[in-house]
């Protein structure tokens, strides 16, 4: 009230001063100063409503700072305020303060509920005779400044080998079928053609790889598919993705 006081002596408007101090984490209505001018005792909610601020703004730099509405209700009484929900969501408005909320986990795979589902073919057996045996795709998803990007990757089990990867921001079919299309072309080009019946694909069973359009393709170059079981990262453990990034990069994208 004081710095308003001196703020209203130099020429300040006290709603323009008051509007700084709400800016700035203070919230004082004008009337409550000109009531203290005028000699009277502020509100008894006013009075309430200062001191649960100073015990939200006492929490900076605790773990109860990252309390949101209700945790910090409780934690309030706990301390011996008695103070409804309301108020401290009222309160906590008014300094801008919110708590963390835990992001929902990402899944890539998501089995597919009315797919046909190929048997595991390799049974966790990762070794091929030549190349263009046996290829192991998978996906994964990278945060980025624009939000969630997904990555599939083809890798050759002979050389252990990326032959093609491309990135994506949704999860659609075309996220895991353009690598393919590119394996076979970059494979066609280099002079070492993928010959039909000769070459498996295997993949942990999402819907993506058991779609129509992916297990047609499949069909049409003579590939034929091989799907681990859901839920067991072991019988696709060639693609973890911390093995997949430091194998050899193809040219191909």
């Amino acid at each position: 009230m004081a710095f308003i006081d001196d703020m209203r002596a130099e020429g300040h408007a006290v709603e323009s001063t008051c509007r700084v101090l709400r800016e700035q984490g203070c919230p004082v209505a004008a009337r409550t100063y000109r009531a203290w001018r005028r000699g009277r005792p502020p509100a008894d909610r006013t009075v309430a409503d200062a001191v649960i601020m100073d015990a939200i703004l006492a929490t900076a730099g605790t773990p109860e700072e990252l309390y949101g509405r209700r945790k910090m209700t409780h934690h309030l009484r706990r301390a011996g305020h008695q103070v409804a929900f309301c108020t401290v969501d009222r309160i906590m408005a008014e300094l801008g303060r919110n708590g963390i909320r835990r992001g929902k986990a990402l899944r890539t795979t998501i089995p597919g509920k009315d797919a046909d589902r190929p048997g595991d073919l390799l049974n966790r057996q990762f070794r091929a005779e030549a190349p263009n045996r046996i290829w192991v795709a998978d996906f994964t998803y990278l945060r980025t400044w624009a939000g969630f990007s997904y990555v599939a990757f083809i890798v050759d089990v002979f050389a252990q080998r990326i032959v093609a990867w491309h990135a994506a921001t949704d999860k659609r079919t075309d996220l895991v079928l353009t690598p393919l299309r590119i394996a076979l072309w970059d494979r066609h080009r280099g002079g070492h053609p993928v010959q039909p019946g000769q070459l498996v694909h295997h993949n942990d069973g999402g819907s993506q790889y058991t779609s129509i359009r992916f297990t047609e393709h499949l069909a049409l170059e003579g590939i034929a598919p091989s799907i681990g079981t859901v839920g067991d990262a072991y019988d696709n453990g060639l693609m973890d993705p911390s093995s997949v990034c430091s194998r050899p990069n193809a040219s191909a994208r």
